[in-house]
Formats: structure tokens, C-alpha cells, sequence
């Protein structure tokens, strides 16, 4: 995976999934919960606009340009990293309404 910066300060990474697809990603969030880190993950169509879903991985930087992320083989941790990421989600949406006023 190799992280890097696109012109509109949007993060990328390029993921390559375990059947071999190569994927362009934007990084949605990186954040903790449960005492570890993970990445949220929303892939790219060839034009640069987001599709599909979101992927969450457990996030290690062991180098800031090029991070190793694990798979989440635990049925409970992924339930806590999807439940954080969702609250970061609402917390999002709270803001944007917020802004609006």
C-alpha cells in the first residue's frame, strides 16, 4: 500500500486486495478505538469519484508514506472499529449541519 497526496489535499492509497485487484482508495479517517488504530477506506472509479463501500483495516505506521495495514479477523474488534467509525460518521454529519447555520 503507498499513501500519498492528491492536488486537492484528498490522501490516497493504492490497495491491492487479496484476489490481486488493485484499487485507488481515498482515506477517509484514521482513529483509534479499543486502544488500536485503523483506517477507513473508500475506493475510487477510474475517475477519481468514490463508489462502493467502505473498507476498515487495522492501521500500523511503521512508516508514514507507506503504513501496513492487517485485516480484521476478529468478529468482536471489527464490531468495535465499525462501531467508532460510525460514530465518526455522525459526528461528521453533525458538523456539516452546524455549518450550514
Amino acid at each position: 500500500m503507498t499513501m500519498r497526496e492528491q492536488q486537492n489535499e484528498e490522501i490516497t492509497v493504492t490497495l491491492t486486495l487479496d484476489n490481486d485487484e488493485v484499487l485507488e482508495c481515498a482515506v477517509l479517517t484514521i482513529y483509534e478505538a479499543g486502544g488500536r488504530q485503523y483506517i477507513a477506506l473508500l475506493p475510487l472509479d477510474e475517475n477519481g469519484e468514490e463508489e462502493g463501500d467502505v473498507y476498515i483495516y487495522r492501521y500500523i505506521e511503521t512508516d508514514p508514506e507507506n503504513p501496513d495495514l492487517e485485516n480484521i479477523e476478529d468478529d468482536e474488534e471489527y464490531e468495535i472499529a465499525a462501531d467508532a467509525f460510525d460514530e465518526w460518521l455522525d459526528e461528521q454529519e453533525f458538523e456539516e449541519d452546524l455549518d450550514a447555520f
